[in-house]
Order: C-alpha cells, then sequence, then structure tokens
C-alpha cells in the first residue's frame, strides 16, 4: 500500500496563499468599516456647529430641524413617486425576460435593461428637462382640470413640466435597472419542481409564475426595490436639474412649479455658494441623509439574507 503526500514547498504555498487571500479580504472589509467610520465622524463632528448654533443665524432664520424637514419631505416623496412607477415595471420585465421572451430576445433586452445603469445621471437630467418634461404638461394640464379635487394634483398645473412627478419618473428609469437585475436573478432561482409540478397539473404559464415564481421571489423583489430606493434617495444632479424648487415648502401636489427641494439636490445647488454656518446645515441635512440611506440599505440586506436558498 503507497500513500501519496504533497512536497512541503507545495504545502508551505499553498498556505502562504490562502494567508494572503484572507488577509486581504479582511483587510478589504476592515476598510470599508473604516471608510464609512471617517464619513459619520466627519458628518457628525462638522454638524455640531449647526446643532448648537442661535436659530436666527442659521439658513432662513428657523430652527435646523425646520430647515431639514422640507428637504428631507421632498427626498422622501420624490423617492417614494420612483418606486412606485419603478417596481412594478422592473417586475414585468423580469418575469417578461425570464419566462416569456425567446432566448435570443430575453439576453439582448437583457443587457438592454441593465445598460440604462451605466448613464450619467446629468444625462438623464437633460432627457427629462429637454423632452420629457415638456410633453407632460398636457397631461399635467388635463390633470388640473379633472382631477384637481385630488390633493397631489391641485394645481395649478406647471407651464413648464418641472415637477415633483416628472422628477419621480426620471429616478423611476434610473433605479429600474437595479430593480429589475435583482428581480431577475429571483426568479430564474423558483425551484424547477415547483414550477414543473404547476404546468403538470395544467396551469397556464401566468397560473405557474403567480403559485410558484411570485412567492419565492417576493422577499428578494423587495430587497431589489429598497435598494432602488437607496439609490433614488441619493440622486443628485438629475433632480437639480428636473426640479422647480421653493425653498421651506411642504407640500404632495405633484404637477405645480411649486415643489420641496431634495437633500442631495439642495446641497449640490448651495454648497459652493455658502460659508460658515450654512455650510454646517448643509452638512447636517446630509447626515440626516446619511442616516436614512443606511437605514434603508441596511434593511434591504437583511430582506434579501432571509430569502432562502435555491433548493431542489
Amino acid at each position: 500500500m503507497t500513500t501519496t503526500s504533497q512536497s512541503p514547498d507545495r504545502r508551505s504555498v499553498r498556505r502562504l496563499g490562502d494567508r494572503l487571500f484572507s488577509g486581504s479580504a479582511t483587510g478589504a472589509g476592515v476598510l470599508i468599516l473604516l471608510v464609512l467610520a471617517g464619513v459619520a465622524t466627519f458628518l457628525v463632528a462638522q454638524s455640531i456647529p449647526a446643532l448648537t448654533a442661535d436659530p436666527a443665524d442659521l439658513p432662513q432664520g428657523g430652527s435646523l430641524a425646520a430647515y431639514i424637514w422640507p428637504l428631507l419631505f421632498g427626498t422622501l416623496l420624490a423617492a417614494t413617486i420612483a418606486l412606485l412607477v419603478a417596481t412594478p415595471l422592473a417586475v414585468g420585465i423580469a418575469l417578461f425576460v425570464t419566462y416569456y421572451a425567446p432566448r435570443r430576445l430575453a439576453q439582448g433586452l437583457g443587457y438592454l435593461v441593465d445598460l440604462l445603469a451605466a448613464i450619467p445621471s446629468i444625462v438623464y437630467g437633460f432627457w427629462g428637462i429637454a423632452w420629457l418634461a415638456p410633453r407632460l404638461v398636457p397631461f399635467y394640464e388635463w390633470l388640473d382640470e379633472h382631477a384637481s379635487w385630488i390633493p397631489f394634483f391641485a394645481g395649478p398645473a406647471s407651464a413648464t413640466g418641472k415637477t415633483m412627478l416628472t422628477a419621480g419618473i426620471v429616478l423611476a428609469i434610473m433605479i429600474l435597472p437595479i430593480i429589475s437585475a435583482i428581480s431577475r436573478e429571483v426568479f430564474r432561482q423558483a425551484p424547477a419542481l415547483h414550477r414543473e409540478a404547476a404546468l403538470a397539473l395544467g396551469a397556464t404559464r401566468w397560473e405557474m409564475i403567480r403559485m410558484a415564481v411570485l412567492p419565492y421571489g417576493r422577499s428578494g423583489v423587495i430587497g431589489g426595490a429598497m435598494l432602488g430606493l437607496g439609490r433614488a434617495l441619493g440622486e443628485t444632479l438629475a433632480i437639480a436639474i428636473v426640479l422647480s424648487v421653493s425653498p421651506g415648502v411642504v407640500s404632495v401636489n405633484l404637477i405645480s412649479s411649486t415643489n420641496p427641494s431634495t437633500i442631495a439636490a439642495n446641497v449640490a445647488l448651495n454648497f459652493p455658494d455658502s460659508s460658515g454656518l450654512a455650510v454646517n446645515a448643509l452638512i447636517a441635512s446630509g447626515l440626516a441623509l446619511f442616516v436614512i440611506t443606511f437605514a434603508v440599505n441596511f434593511f434591504a440586506r437583511a430582506i434579501v439574507n432571509r430569502r432562502a436558498e435555491f433548493s431542489e
């Protein structure tokens, strides 16, 4: 009986490679935590002067909460509109690409949707202000005439189309690839035995999707939607270009030219000309956005991790 063993040199090389890989992976994880802690520390330290300052010295002469609240409201409103518009479209695209489209068409369409994520946000902003907004003006006028009893469409309708609804639609297109990509991967992993059993029992393709695919992929779709929401919360240039803002306004009117700004767009527009406590107030609003975005992404990651592993 003979036994074979690896040479000491080979074992030592492998062990060295394992140690290098383990050390580099651990170092990358620690570096991310350090960067995150550094950003949080910077935001907190720079926000303290605004938190302790006299309200009369702050922008708009009010309290810090009164300054940040309209911006926070506008951020959440725009992101919510984007989420409500993008999620059904993304789920529909994912289902079509995964279970309905021919293989060649599905592959090309999947690449095309993913390429939307590579377009710079400023391009989306130019497209929104030059093409989308003018074409939505007649629709806003129709809403003002026939649906003004709904607070969201109370009017008066904007003559330029630079409204919160336009900004939300632009954001929806920007987060569409994120939700669609995650939904496609989740739907592909639906257990084949469940799908084949549903079809064998006489279910149509839609019934199979409704009974076997959607229940399995529900948590993944929710996680993808939350990741898209985190992306929408931090968008800057597209909102700054498309949205016509009024400082300090809190309004749910989606078709008017009087709109609250978002935190990211407000920082981008006002930071170059600000000084003193105005800079600290902007950083304090950034801290609020940092906390909200971190919480949303943490919640999304928790949902994704709860999804059951693919098993047959």
